[in-house]
């Protein structure tokens, strides 16, 4: 005989984030079946006599990176409306969220932008450019690769389509922010465009740090994620 559980589940944004909760909560001993539902931002999970209590079920939820909340209330969904919620800055499940979205974006974006810095530098810039022109260049082409990245990751979880519908929806406040403020580092601590080995720390900490509050704060208020 199973018991149904219903949890409230905020910051899915995605089918990618329905697959994450679904995973989760499968692989919990005494789960027998898990329903995840995007529109109404709730789990259904069917749990056997022996199974985990909804305490539980609930810090599955949150350690995989979501919030809980009553069903039918104060929940997160991403529509072509966005709709707003009662704000704060204490949600533990938002900022894991926020903060995993934020290390994709980091990953993506660092490969293009140190990318372009370094084949300025092993190549003695032979076009003479000027340490502005290649961090423009580095900004942009971090953009485009944090979009391929994430097509690429979101393609095991669905088709190419959406999955680069997605990638492009991805908040270009959160990467142009994140790209500004590596590259505002590099130039302060090398005079230059330049990549050194005690550079790239400081570089990823300050790219990282930038935007996470902004994200946490557009997947808080409107469940719109940086990813």
């Amino acid at each position: 005989m199973s018991t149904e559980v219903i949890l409230g589940v905020g910051g899915m944004t995605c089918n990618a984030c329905v697959n994450n909760v679904k995973n989760a909560l499968n692989q919990v001993s005494g789960v027998s079946n898990v329903i995840v539902d995007l529109e109404s931002a709730q789990a259904t999970i069917n749990v056997d006599e022996t199974g985990p209590n909804k305490k539980e079920l609930e810090a599955v939820v949150t350690n995989a990176g979501y919030s809980i909340h009553e069903p039918g209330t104060d929940f997160l969904q991403l529509s072509s409306t966005p709709k707003k919620v009662d704000f704060n800055w204490a949600d533990r499940g938002v900022w894991l969220q926020s903060a995993h979205n934020t290390k994709w974006c980091l990953i993506g974006c660092s490969i293009g932008d140190f990318g372009t810095i370094f084949l300025f530098q092993i190549t003695e810039n032979p076009w003479a450019w000027s340490v502005m022109s290649i961090m423009l260049l580095a900004m942009f082409n971090g953009i485009m690769t944090s979009i391929a990245l994430e097509t690429f990751i979101l393609l095991k979880q669905m088709p190419f389509k959406e999955a680069f519908r997605v990638a492009i929806g991805m908040s270009l406040i959160s990467m142009i922010s994140m790209e500004a403020a590596m590259n505002v580092v590099d130039i302060v601590l090398t005079g230059g465009a330049k990549l050194t080995w005690w550079v790239i720390i400081p570089m990823l900490i300050a790219g990282f740090l930038t935007p996470w509050p902004y994200n946490y704060w557009r997947l808080k208020k409107y469940g719109m994620s940086c990813h």
